[in-house]
């Protein structure tokens, strides 16, 4: 199908982008890398006014250190994030979650803030982000804000944005020498994921002394298994004692049914991935 008539602007600044979606609301969308907005337009399920390209807006690209943090710009691309030396060693997790994205294709010309303000509850970046306490710096006719992931996922495709407001960049602290592990599982190679794990850990003489773990599609939101935290730590890095940390996994969450897994499928799913998740983390 051939999308909806709209008008269309590239600003080459955040100001320039926050003015124009301050004039039409409701009714303008941004564009950053197009892969789950262009689908969308093509299909009608939305009919915007207005589509703001922020490709242009330089100042949304790139990672840097600042301090105790690494801020990744939100327009920042999935291939760059995968490439870039100081998410690698900052910040491995987000890393290995991206290099699951999709294919490619995608990774060139999707970007990380664009995937985190899509929320999609299947996303693989979402449960990375709240492992690892990252805050959403947001930016309005009203200034700037930033929210913490835990405050910024609401619910299916829903986020803690205003009509006007932009997902600038995201900042987040360093977990240099934490080891990590994304663990999804699909049907087919390059689809979303029906569960997907994200695992961060600290060892420290063969115990585990930290750890984060965030779930991908067992809620409308990514979830935190707190439970599998706690039981972790002081725990040896054995296949047995993670396992038995494991079984902490759906709690706190509400998983749906639909056409790739009923509820139960899925919390199988959470325990036994959990458990791979950390495994690897911690032994690899």
């Amino acid at each position: 199908m051939i999308p909806a008539q709209f008008e269309y602007v590239a600003p080459s600044t955040v100001e320039e982008a926050v003015a124009a979606l301050a004039e039409f609301g409701d009714e303008a969308k941004v564009l950053a890398g197009g892969q789950s907005l262009l689908p969308v337009l093509r299909m009608r399920l939305a009919d915007p006014q207005l589509l703001v390209d922020l490709g242009r807006v330089e100042d949304m690209r790139g990672v840097r250190e600042d301090g105790d943090a690494l801020v990744i710009g939100a327009m920042t691309t999935h291939h760059d994030v995968l490439r870039d030396p100081l998410v690698r060693q900052h910040a491995e997790l987000i890393a290995l979650a991206t290099r699951t994205v999709a294919d490619p294709q995608v990774r060139h010309r999707g970007t990380f803030g664009g995937s985190l303000a899509h929320a999609d509850p299947a996303g693989d970046l979402p449960a990375p982000a709240l492992a690892l306490d990252a805050e959403m710096v947001l930016v309005g006719p009203s200034g700037q804000r930033t929210v913490p992931a835990a405050e910024f996922f609401t619910d299916y495709f829903t986020t803690a944005l205003e009509p006007a407001e932009l997902l600038v960049e995201v900042r987040m602290p360093k977990w240099t020498g934490w080891r990590a592990h994304y663990e999804k599982f699909n049907r087919v190679a390059q689809a979303w994921s029906i569960v997907g794990v994200a695992a961060a850990v600290r060892v420290a003489d063969g115990q585990i002394a930290e750890a984060r773990i965030g779930l991908t599609n067992m809620g409308p939101t990514p979830v935190r298994a707190t439970g599998v935290e706690r039981a972790l730590v002081g725990q040896p890095a054995t296949p047995e004692a993670i396992r038995a940390a494991a079984r902490h996994a759906t709690e706190g969450t509400s998983p749906t049914a639909d056409a790739s897994a009923d509820v139960d499928y899925r919390s199988h799913l959470a325990e036994v991935l959990t458990g791979r998740a950390v495994l690897t983390a911690a032994t690899g």
